[in-house]
């Protein structure tokens, strides 16, 4: 199950809002009663999402989540770019190819 933050994310995006600010324009609280996380405070120009509204970007969240995750491993498998430079000076058949091999070993949903 995706994170509010990210469903919230997803609605706006759907919604020509591509940037959100959870300091100053979405507050978020976690219910004390183990219910979970809910919007205490909306400050956008868009009308604040329906349960159902958020509950309909579960799927497209969950990808986002998840590629995420990939993007993180990737990351860090790709190393310190200064490396990669000298690596593709070195031998840019070689870089490509490992570079190839982490993507294959990580695909995006």
């Amino acid at each position: 199950m995706a994170q509010l933050s990210t469903k919230i994310k997803m609605y706006c995006d759907a919604n020509g809002v591509s940037e959100v600010d959870f300091i100053k324009d979405v507050m978020l609280q976690d219910d004390s009663d183990g219910k979970g996380a809910y919007i205490k405070e909306w400050n956008l120009d868009i009308a604040q999402p329906t349960d159902a509204q958020l509950s309909a970007q579960e799927t497209a969240a969950d990808t986002e989540e998840a590629n995420n995750n990939v993007r993180a491993t990737r990351k860090a498998a790709y190393g310190d770019i200064g490396e990669q430079l000298d690596e593709i000076y070195k031998d840019i058949d070689s870089w490509k190819a490992r570079i190839k091999s982490i993507k294959d070993a990580n695909p995006k949903s």
